[in-house]
């Protein structure tokens, strides 16, 4: 799928980066083809501009912020977070109307700053334990893949590919065959549950302070249009991991993976690096097979006999198609 060729696509918030990265100042960003350049006020907001002045083109991620405008590196021009020219050093009296650049819908949520290009049909997922005292949050990824979003998506609700890609992490190589999925379709994504058993090895035992070799897993999953997933994984002990994932399209080719974790432990009962360095494991294990495989597969919908465990991404290749079908 060409991400680029699907102008719906522009009618989602996708998240691109830490807000943490604008306080040094102005950062380029390519978002479904389109770059903009993205930078905070320094006094809580946060704009998303064509990465472009109407004056003579230069790259704005290249100026800098001046009294909370963006200031074009080439002739000084400034612009707020709407795109307007607020000044033009070489000219004195009212700044035409036309002196503008395109802006887009931008906005905080879990640390990371998301964009809109055009009037987006559904909002920011919400991710009610990211406001709950009882979860800890941690951000564990944000860098580009060489694969397309719904590749990721589709390879998140994959249960098949347990037993072999996290063959030495997780996965129980002699339980091949993957469990029975529970499906709920909604109009803006999908939600699975599964129980998996897993492999637990001496560096998770410490992670979930459970001494056993093998466990189950139950695993509840919600698909986020287009390219957001959240899954739930709880343990027999109680321990709840909240594993978001989010493949921002930067291009037809590549996507722009963010995660970040929600614990219900404490960083007394386990460090937070512990837990970042088996999950950037696993998001390595999948990277490593992602990086391999078409990222302009057509949306093929023909896949009703393939295995019980490619169900959900059929049924997210069917909702997108009806989504591309229809104007927004």
């Amino acid at each position: 799928m060409l991400v680029t060729q699907q102008p719906q696509l522009r009618n989602f918030w996708y998240p691109v980066c830490r807000a943490g990265e604008l306080e040094s100042g102005p950062l380029r960003f390519v978002l479904l083809g389109s770059p903009l350049v993205l930078w905070a006020d320094g006094w809580g907001g946060v704009f998303a501009l064509a990465d472009r002045c109407c004056h003579r083109t230069a790259r704005l991620s290249q100026g800098q912020v001046v009294e909370g405008a963006l200031q074009c590196p080439y002739h000084g021009w400034q612009f707020d977070g709407e795109g307007r020219c607020v000044r033009v050093p070489q000219i004195c009296g009212q700044i035409p109307e036309s002196y503008r650049v395109p802006a887009y819908a931008a906005q905080v949520a879990y640390g990371y700053v998301w964009v809109a290009l055009e009037e987006p049909l559904t909002g920011i997922p919400t991710i009610a334990e990211a406001s709950d005292p009882a979860f800890r949050l941690m951000h564990q990824l944000c860098e580009p893949w060489r694969c397309s979003g719904l590749r990721l998506m589709e390879n998140s609700f994959d249960m098949a590919h347990l037993a072999f890609v996290h063959c030495n992490s997780f996965g129980d190589a002699e339980q091949p065959i993957p469990p029975r999925l529970e499906t709920e379709v909604y109009e803006y994504g999908l939600r699975v549950r599964a129980w998996v058993p897993v492999v637990n090895p001496p560096e998770q035992q410490q992670n979930l302070q459970m001494a056993d070799p093998k466990t189950i897993q139950s695993n509840d999953m919600v698909w986020y249009m287009p390219f957001g997933r959240k899954l739930t994984l709880t343990y027999g002990n109680g321990i709840v991991r909240i594993i978001c994932t989010f493949a921002t399209p930067i291009d037809d080719a590549t996507s722009q993976v963010i995660q970040f974790c929600l614990s219900n432990d404490t960083e007394a009962e386990v460090p937070e690096a512990d837990i970042t360095a088996w999950e950037r494991a696993i998001a390595a294990e999948d990277r490593g097979i992602l990086e391999t495989t078409d990222y302009d597969t057509p949306l093929d919908l023909a896949q009703e006999q393939h295995m019980a465990s490619d169900k959900p991404g059929i049924l997210m290749r069917r909702q997108l198609a009806q989504l591309f079908s229809r104007s927004c």
